[in-house]
């Protein structure tokens, strides 16, 4: 594919970083020659210095000839006018990143794609909404719903108090009939060796097992592994950046009792005029004092999203010490994944990841729906939709040609999760969630195509 993307920034150079590695088209737009020359010298993309709303640049980017246009400055203006040009000068696809959630709220009614915006993202918003999912899933380290949560992925760390440790997977599904979930990657302690579980694949204490659940699957994995779900009700929140302003606003209106430490009096004052549920507390929360007055080991999430992401998981250690259940802190440098099993933090989200995950999807050959690449592992998680004409249409599972580097975790029809197995028939209009290593993705496009 050649792709256009316009900002040279955190999201935009993180997209051109994952989209090179996969031999696509790249040319990055930016008026600034140091994040411009940085990209050049370690990404294998095309560069061009000047304004992504200019033009002549479009025209010299060959953006009549581009299939999908990426607007991921740091300005919203800058992000629609862009999409707006490149559709009218040829584009195929436009994706504009904004700021402003009440454009995604009213798209339809707006009719954004009337202007020439195929869909809007909004990195700060998918963070908001994956910390509420993290929460309503406390027991797991990570999560993510298909279709409203008609299937859900779902990943925790094996201790020796889980039941099925020692045993495979095949020895396992003997073991615990009529199960709602089923693993679909597993990461060996101490390693960064992702593996697709087959049925001679034996868990292990300490590893990082990934599942897709269905409807009652996610307490059955906590009684069989003696995690607890805990109901999740009293949140303290560091950061009134944009995210903790959105994810406040949000859990408020879910009946969540929430306090948010905001550091500038100003931004304090300001949320707290438009938070009328929120208590605000304006203090510098890498304070301890100030958390144990704020009552810190009574929580049951501490969630840590300030703009500095030494203090995000400094913060979230801290809480964690004074017995707080559940931490997830904000981070942006990506190595920091491989360190949240060993340090202690449950959860590390980062808006670049979240945003590339939603934008994969346009990448992706076959009618897909949702993709999300696994934290800390090298393996992407796929949703299709099977059409009449796919490959893998009208057949059973044990009859497709399926590489070993993938599996199918479910199957969602009719709206309803199933944890399909070989003897299961694929349906046009099923939604299939495949996981699968970057080696076999390729093979599994061809399927859905």
């Amino acid at each position: 594919m050649k792709i256009i993307i316009a900002g040279a920034g955190e999201v935009g150079f993180h997209l051109a970083k994952l989209l090179s590695y996969e031999s696509q088209e790249i040319t990055l737009i930016d008026t600034n020659r140091e994040s411009l020359s940085y990209a050049d010298n370690h990404l294998d993309i095309k560069v061009l210095k000047g304004d992504a709303t200019s033009i002549s640049i479009l025209k010299e980017a060959r953006v009549n000839s581009s299939d999908l246009v990426i607007a991921v400055t740091a300005s919203e203006t800058t992000n629609i006018t862009v999409c707006v040009l490149a559709k009218q000068l040829g584009c195929k696809k436009t994706i504009a990143r904004i700021s402003n959630t009440e454009f995604i709220k009213h798209k339809d009614e707006v009719g954004f794609t009337r202007f020439g915006i195929d869909e809007l993202i909004s990195p700060e918003s998918l963070a908001a909404s994956e910390i509420q999912l993290l929460l309503n899933q406390s027991a797991f380290k990570d999560s993510y719903e298909f279709e409203g949560g008609a299937l859900t992925m779902v990943s925790l760390n094996l201790t020796r108090t889980a039941s099925f440790v020692g045993k495979t997977v095949k020895e396992a599904a003997e073991l615990f009939s009529e199960i709602h979930f089923v693993p679909i990657a597993v990461q060996r302690f101490g390693t960064q060796y992702t593996i697709i579980p087959r049925g001679d694949t034996q868990f292990k204490e300490g590893d990082t097992v990934v599942f897709i659940t269905c409807s009652g699957g996610g307490e059955e994995l906590c009684r069989m592994t003696g995690k607890t779900n805990t109901p999740i009700r009293d949140v303290m929140i560091l950061g009134g950046s944009k995210i903790g302003y959105k994810t406040s606003r949000d859990l408020c209106q879910k009946q969540f009792k929430v306090k948010l430490i905001e550091n500038n009096r100003e931004a304090a004052l300001d949320i707290a005029d438009e938070l009328e549920k929120v208590l605000v507390i304006n203090g510098d929360g890498r304070n301890v004092e100030l958390l144990e007055e704020e009552n810190i080991g009574d929580m049951d999430a501490f969630i840590s999203v300030t703009g500095n992401s030494e203090t995000n998981i400094m913060s979230c250690l801290v809480a964690k010490s004074k017995g707080v259940k559940k931490t997830i802190a904000l981070v942006e440098n990506m190595d920091y994944f491989e360190l949240s099993q060993s340090i202690g933090i449950d959860t590390l989200i980062n808006k670049k990841l979240l945003a590339a995950n939603n934008i994969f999807r346009y990448i992706r050959k076959g009618e897909v729906v949702a993709m999300t690449k696994l934290n800390n592992m090298n393996a992407e998680l796929l949703e299709f939709r099977v059409k009449s004409d796919s490959k893998i249409c009208n057949k059973q599972i044990k009859d497709v040609e399926f590489p070993r580097s993938a599996i199918i975790g479910g199957v969602i029809r009719d709206g309803k999760g199933l944890i399909a197995l070989g003897s299961f028939k694929i349906k046009e209009g099923d939604y299939i969630v495949v996981c699968c290593l970057p080696r076999s993705i390729k093979q599994v496009e061809k399927l859905f195509l």
